[in-house]
């Protein structure tokens, strides 16, 4: 299994703007040095965040992204399904047996995954 590079990027801009302890607006270029990425790819990646309503966007001189209210509540999990979507992981590709024993593994090891991810926010690494 494997989330894509945007996933990756989004989650550790996500932490970078959590730890932010000014609380105001970082710019794309920073947050892309920190990261070594091009930040037109990462501007990508932070309209889909901004999108979602997980940050915001502020424009002008001083602009950037910050978190939005009540960002503690953010979890590893809307952050990927931000990014990556809500599809599930596993395609079976007998759709037309609904018994298909290997599918319904793959579904409940998904939904364990899911559950940890729901269970980790953002806010708890920051605390570190």
């Amino acid at each position: 299994m494997k989330y894509s590079k945007a996933t990756n990027y989004a989650l550790h801009t996500m932490l970078f703007l959590a730890m932010e302890t000014q609380n105001k607006p970082v710019g794309v270029q920073q947050l892309a040095e920190r990261q070594n990425v091009s930040p037109t790819y990462l501007s990508k990646i932070l309209t889909k965040l901004t999108k979602e309503g997980m940050i915001n966007s502020v424009s002008g001189a001083n602009g950037g992204y910050t978190l939005r209210q009540n960002w503690e509540d953010i979890s590893f999990l809307d952050i990927i399904h931000a990014i990556e979507g809500k599809s599930s992981l596993f395609d079976c590709c007998l759709y037309s047996n609904p018994e298909c024993v290997i599918k319904e593994v793959m579904l409940s090891a998904e939904e364990k995954l899911e559950d940890e991810l729901r269970n980790r926010k953002i806010s708890d690494f920051v605390k570190k």
